[in-house]
């Protein structure tokens, strides 16, 4: 099922209706402020390993990143944030970065990789802004990467329908999506340390 949503201003209805689909464990696909990302409700077991086998990807092994509503949340999955990380931290969210941060005790197992670390987002997109606010809990992000060999990832929501139509629960039309992935930072040491290059540029 393919929804188009106005990404400048969400039809409440339509949001209400993919927040229902991921209280009830479903997966989607939406856009953000890079690529389109398929995802779910981060504690959902079942619905973060399905998100898992879609992508090819060991749930032991791997790195899925979440979203936030704003960095309130985020301290709630994390570990204690020093000053100098939380400022860089305010200064770019939200926006195109991941920052990678050391987990606490609620963020989900199924999440939890063996450094004891997560990587959190706050996106710059009304569309998936209302989902999270929805929900009320962070949602589950994991690139949606192309077979193609020239084109690193999906950018045209009916070329995504024709790929994963059948495979999620719905898909989420909002325009045409990005080629470039999020900057990663990592914060889990004493400073803000570039770990990847991608859309964001730090201020």
């Amino acid at each position: 099922m393919m929804v188009s949503i106005n990404s400048d201003n969400p039809q409440a209805r339509l949001i209400k209706q993919m927040v229902g689909i991921l209280e009830e464990g479903g997966v989607i696909i939406y856009p953000t402020d890079t690529v389109y990302g398929i995802g779910c409700d981060i504690t959902n077991k079942n619905a973060v390993e399905r998100v898992a086998q879609i992508r090819g990807i060991d749930p032991q092994k791997a790195m899925f990143s979440f979203i936030c509503q704003d960095i309130s949340q985020v301290t709630e999955y994390s570990a204690t944030i020093n000053n100098d990380i939380f400022r860089v931290m305010k200064h770019n969210l939200p926006g195109p970065f991941t920052f990678i941060l050391k987990s606490n005790n609620r963020t989900p197992k199924v999440l939890k990789n063996r450094k004891e670390t997560i990587g959190v987002r706050i996106i710059d997109n009304n569309i998936v802004d209302a989902l999270v606010r929805g929900l009320g809990r962070p949602i589950l992000t994991a690139s949606l990467k192309h077979d193609d060999t020239v084109m690193e990832y999906y950018t045209d929501p009916h070329e995504i329908d024709a790929a994963y139509g059948k495979r999620v629960d719905a898909i989420i039309n909002g325009g045409t999506g990005g080629d470039q992935a999020s900057t990663i930072i990592d914060c889990t040491g004493e400073q803000a340390v570039l770990q990847r290059e991608g859309v964001g540029v730090l201020k």
